[in-house]
Order: structure tokens, then C-alpha cells, then sequence
């Protein structure tokens, strides 16, 4: 399973947000097909950009709540700290990856951004 976890400034249009998931799969040498779900903190569930990039690529949206996104967050490898005083975590789009993919996840892609919005990819262990 690849998962695309993805963080935004508010208001990121779905255009922003499909083009730092592009870059983040280019990174990771994977297609656009290859991915089977995108995840954001619970905190996103308003940002119309993050649902309407998962609708126009056709797969589901998860809202990470806290205590997942806290319990990921360990396992990040960027570090913001802006993000640390807003989301709690070093790393939202990677905390929000690793935690909709599994306690086996791993980074296949680390933090990338693209303007406002960021993109990382993890993976479950035994698919790339």
C-alpha cells in the first residue's frame, strides 16, 4: 500500500496539492497509479484542496486523528518547527503517511514540498 500524507497551508487548492503528491511519487520513482490512499492530520478535514486532489485521483481520504499523527510522529525524518507549534508533530505529512499506512510503514519518500502544500510517501513493509 502507498500512501501520499499530505500537509497544506490553508485554503491550497487541489491543483497545489496534486502537484506535491506528482513530485513526492517522481521522487520515489512511482506512477500516479500506484497510490492507494492519501492521509492528512484530522485537523485538514476542512481544506477542500486535500479532498478534491483525492477525488480527482480517485482514491480515499483519511483523517489521521492526534494521538496517530503524536504516535508517527517518532518515526518522521524532517523537522519543522512552525509545523511542531501548530500540528504537534515534526512532520505532517510523514506522521500523517506513517500512521495511515501501519505500525510497519516506512518513508518511501520524505517531505517534499511544493509551494503551500507538502507531500510525503510511506509504504507498508514488503511493497515499495
Amino acid at each position: 500500500m502507498i500512501v501520499a500524507g499530505v500537509g497544506c497551508r490553508k485554503g491550497t487548492s487541489a491543483r497545489e496539492i496534486g502537484a506535491a503528491i506528482s513530485a513526492a511519487l517522481s521522487r520515489a520513482g512511482l506512477r500516479t497509479n500506484a497510490l492507494d490512499v492519501i492521509a492528512t492530520p484530522a485537523i485538514k478535514s476542512g481544506e477542500a484542496g486535500i479532498a478534491a486532489a483525492a477525488n480527482e485521483l480517485g482514491v480515499p481520504l483519511v483523517l489521521v486523528p492526534q494521538a496517530e499523527l503524536e504516535a508517527a510522529g517518532a518515526r518522521t525524518v524532517s523537522r519543522s518547527e512552525r509545523v511542531i507549534a501548530l500540528v504537534g508533530v515534526p512532520s505532517a505529512a510523514e506522521a500523517a503517511a506513517l500512521a495511515a499506512a501501519g505500525p510497519d510503514a516506512r518513508l518511501v519518500a520524505p517531505r517534499t514540498a511544493v509551494g503551500p502544500a507538502t507531500c510525503a510517501l510511506a509504504t507498508t513493509e514488503g511493497r515499495s
